[in-house]
């Protein structure tokens, strides 16, 4: 393997998230129990968690530069070009990882199939149980596209599956939207701008409740085939508008649309208090977005590589 190095990212399981708001395990049982639920899931998760962790540290320390880092840190981690990054999933996890990254290649395990599809998590632990440079030279490569968002003051952010623009709170997002040679002012929900991966998650639960409120208004426009999913690494993103409120100064004209290159998505603020954009799910990550400030929503300038087993 020469020089790269091997980072395994992990994460806090259920278990060890209730001991640091309860103080002990003790007390995390209690609260559980005390709700009627099985405390034993909790620490059977847990096990096995740390032990597939094991399990890879034990793999990987033999012979390779190597480094282990919780989800917390990744925002302030350094990660090198030449990294191979193993990441114990859930599929958020594999997510947040790849907002860090640029092309390094990424080995997502899945700790356990039986509780987690894992549709970011190809590999079980004992495919990942081989030379680094093994893995590599049996895998493919699957490249997955990524969105990414630079405000007028020179912030950016990545996203692997979704951005979110619009209040924190539960109430409405105003702002200007700008996309190809159209704009109007609204009021709405917020906004989502999806990836190819995913497609299949937060955007396409926006477009199975817009199918339902149009099938029970009796106007049966929506195929019940079409669920919004695409590539992987479409070379564009998809938008929609979450629950847009027209009145005499805001509109519900452009509410669902694609992102190219040549027609990147364009939002002005109007939001005084609260106005926020995160990826991912990630909602205490977020870039502040208060009135007159500018987003431009398009493809970032490279994608992210997913070893996938042959």
């Amino acid at each position: 393997m020469g020089d790269r190095r091997i980072v395994l990212v992990t994460r806090k399981t259920r278990l060890e998230e209730l001991v640091q708001k309860y103080n002990t395990a003790g007390q995390a049982r209690f609260y559980i129990e005390h709700l009627g639920q099985d405390f034993s899931d909790y620490l059977d998760e847990h096990d096995n968690y740390k032990r597939m962790a094991d399990r890879i540290l034990s793999s990987i320390a033999g012979s390779n530069k190597y480094i282990h880092v919780d989800r917390s840190y990744l925002s302030s981690f350094l990660f090198d070009d030449s990294d191979m990054v193993y990441v114990l999933g859930q599929d958020g996890l594999v997510a947040n990882t790849m907002k860090y990254l640029k092309s390094q290649p990424v080995v997502a395990i899945n700790p356990d199939p039986s509780r987690w599809a894992g549709i970011l998590l190809p590999f079980t632990c004992s495919q990942a149980l081989v030379d680094p440079e093994k893995l590599i030279g049996t895998s493919r490569e699957r490249n997955i596209t990524l969105g990414k968002v630079s405000l007028n003051d020179g912030q950016e952010m990545l996203a692997v599956n979704d951005f979110y623009i619009g209040q924190s709170s539960h109430i409405s997002s105003r702002y200007q939207i700008f996309h190809r040679d159209r704009s109007e002012s609204q009021s709405s929900s917020g906004i989502i701008v999806s990836t190819g991966v995913g497609s299949t998650g937060w955007l396409k639960s926006v477009i199975a409740g817009a199918r339902g409120i149009s099938s029970a208004l009796g106007n049966g426009k929506l195929s019940s085939g079409e669920d919004g999913a695409y590539p992987w690494d479409a070379d564009y993103l998809k938008f929609a508008v979450r629950e847009p409120y027209a009145s005499p100064v805001s509109g519900a004209g452009i509410v669902f649309g694609e992102v190219h290159d040549d027609s990147p998505l364009r939002i002005v603020s109007g939001m005084s208090d609260r106005g926020v954009i995160f990826s991912d799910g990630m909602e205490g990550d977020y870039l502040e977005f208060s009135s007159g400030m500018t987003a431009s929503i398009g493809i970032a300038g490279h994608k992210a590589k997913l070893l996938q087993p042959l």
